[in-house]
């Protein structure tokens, strides 16, 4: 059967049967996705990610052979176009944190609604960063509480185009769509990226992306 060009293809990485035919009916329920493929283990998510490059991959981070984290890393490595929203029910910031670093692009609890789920493989789709709205004052709580104890707060503060440029960063942009949507040199973009992350002492994306957080720009999303 041919497929629908403007559909998001998804792939389903989950040990657990149920979930997996629960999540394929949700999916598959929308006019803009269809479900690729399912994975029950973390190298079968990696292989059929190769095979398929879907556009983006739910990813639980609980499962056999390779975890989620580990089949996130792995899988940015071989196919890093292909997007990774992780699912999990641990609210923690830690696990974010390393999901992030591994290459996810969002992270989304089990128990949250169906509407957060969709919104956040439409998001990471789109080429953006996404965390579930119930993790996030968890984790801001805790970003404000580094904050103040690395005198974070007292950093020196942003030119509008420096924070338009950070913004764009935490959202999962890289610097040359970047410059092509402010319409400045690649060059440019990089500078004040630099510049931004000097101000605020941040010296990774998983800290840009918990600056973010606390500022509130990725519920702008």
């Amino acid at each position: 059967m041919e497929r629908i060009v403007d559909k998001l293809r998804i792939l389903l990485a989950d040990d657990h049967k149920m979930i997996r035919e629960g999540l394929q009916g949700l999916v598959n329920g929308q006019p803009d996705m269809e479900v690729a493929g399912e994975a029950a283990t973390g190298v079968a998510a990696v292989a059929l990610s190769q095979q398929l490059l879907p556009d983006v991959v739910v990813m639980d981070v609980s499962m056999p052979e390779l975890n989620g984290l580990q089949a996130t890393d792995r899988l940015q490595r071989l196919c890093p176009t292909v997007r990774v929203l992780a699912l999990t029910r641990h609210v923690d910031d830690g696990y974010v944190e390393q999901l992030l670093s591994a290459g996810a692009s969002g992270y989304v609890l089990k128990q949250s609604s169906a509407d957060v789920l969709l919104r956040g493989i439409r998001v990471v789709a789109s080429g953006k960063t996404y965390l579930d709205p119930e993790l996030t004052g968890h984790i801001v709580e805790k970003v404000i509480d580094r904050h103040f104890a690395r005198g974070g707060l007292a950093k020196r503060s942003l030119s509008p185009r420096e924070e338009e440029v950070l913004r764009l960063v935490a959202w999962g942009f890289l610097n040359k769509e970047i410059a092509g949507r402010l319409q400045i040199s690649v060059k440019t973009a990089e500078t004040h990226k630099a510049n931004a992350m000097e101000k605020l002492a941040l010296k990774n994306r998983v800290e840009i992306v918990r600056h973010a957080v606390l500022q509130g720009w990725l519920q702008d999303t």
